[in-house]
């Protein structure tokens, strides 16, 4: 049975991270059939509040912020939260200030943001 080390498991990882990224900066999703395509958007004709990210990641590396912030406002400004809670995961950073963590994604953090989503999908379906 082949056994992965954590140390491999971590490279690969990061090899495929780098590989999406060269995709995603090559090929524009919205011009593509292989992308996937948003399963709720497509059965109800509604975006939902993740619909154009794929676009955003698109255009971000591309250095289009007005184009990403066109497709999805959302994920644009909670960029910087979503890469700080995979430091905090994977940089050691949840064991030095585990109250810092717990302050920016416990329970009561989890509340607020399960409310903005909230919030930004009926905006979202109001202005469709």
């Amino acid at each position: 049975m082949l056994v992965i080390s954590k140390h491999h498991k971590v490279l690969l990882g990061f090899l495929f991270f780098v590989l999406l990224i060269i995709i995603y900066y090559l090929f524009d999703p919205a011009g593509q059939i292989w992308f996937p395509k948003c399963p709720f958007y497509w059965l109800t004709g509604y975006k939902c509040p993740g619909c154009g990210s794929q676009r955003v990641i698109h255009d971000l590396l591309h250095f289009n912020l007005m184009g990403a912030f066109r497709e999805n406002a959302l994920l644009v400004i909670a960029l910087p939260y979503i890469l700080l809670a995979f430091l905090f995961d994977y940089a050691g950073l949840k064991i030095r200030w585990p109250h810092i963590r717990k302050f920016l994604f416990g329970f009561n953090a989890i509340m607020i943001l399960l409310v903005i989503v909230i919030g930004w999908w009926v905006i979202r379906k109001t202005s469709s």
